[in-house]
């Protein structure tokens, strides 16, 4: 399974040579990220429960874990959804979005979880200022696609390149 990636960025992802590419792709990450927090939301409550049902059978050391569970859930979630073959959370899925590192390649587990992890920091820290960069960037990325290279746009109509 190998893949051809260049050093250089791929003039594929140049908005001007391809914009439908790039067309709706803000407005589709926000609906995204709303069916994404939704799923988290439902997992997060199954562990929850499986959880509190471990506490009661380990007298209670089992409920060290609660405060960890939705930073975990929504990690192990993203990690594996967005770093699988895909390239797309369930929520990026259902909106026809998917993500491409800036060289062509499609993202890991690792690197899903570094991009989620730095979207957290982000919008905790900065929270007006992630969004306001998508405005100015052509590609519509946020700041921590710009910091690691990242590129969401539509999934091309031909899946043949998969």
């Amino acid at each position: 399974m190998s893949q051809q990636v260049s050093a250089h960025p791929n003039i594929y992802y140049d908005p001007y040579l391809n914009p439908q590419l790039f067309d709706g792709v803000r407005k589709k990450r926000i609906f995204a990220c709303v069916i994404d927090i939704i799923a988290i939301t439902v997992l997060s409550a199954i562990a929850y429960f499986v959880v509190g049902f471990l506490g009661i059978l380990t007298l209670g050391l089992a409920w060290l874990l609660f405060p960890a569970i939705w930073p975990l859930v929504a990690l192990a979630y993203t990690a594996f959804s967005l770093g699988g073959f895909n390239s797309a959370t369930p929520g990026m899925r259902a909106f026809g979005l998917e993500m491409r590192l800036s060289n062509g390649g499609r993202p890991y587990p690792l690197y899903a979880a570094i991009h989620v992890l730095l979207f957290y920091f982000s919008v905790t820290i900065l929270s007006p200022f992630v969004l306001i960069v998508s405005l100015f960037s052509d590609q519509k990325r946020l700041l921590h696609d710009i910091v690691l290279g990242a590129v969401i746009m539509n999934s091309p109509v031909d899946s043949l390149h998969r």
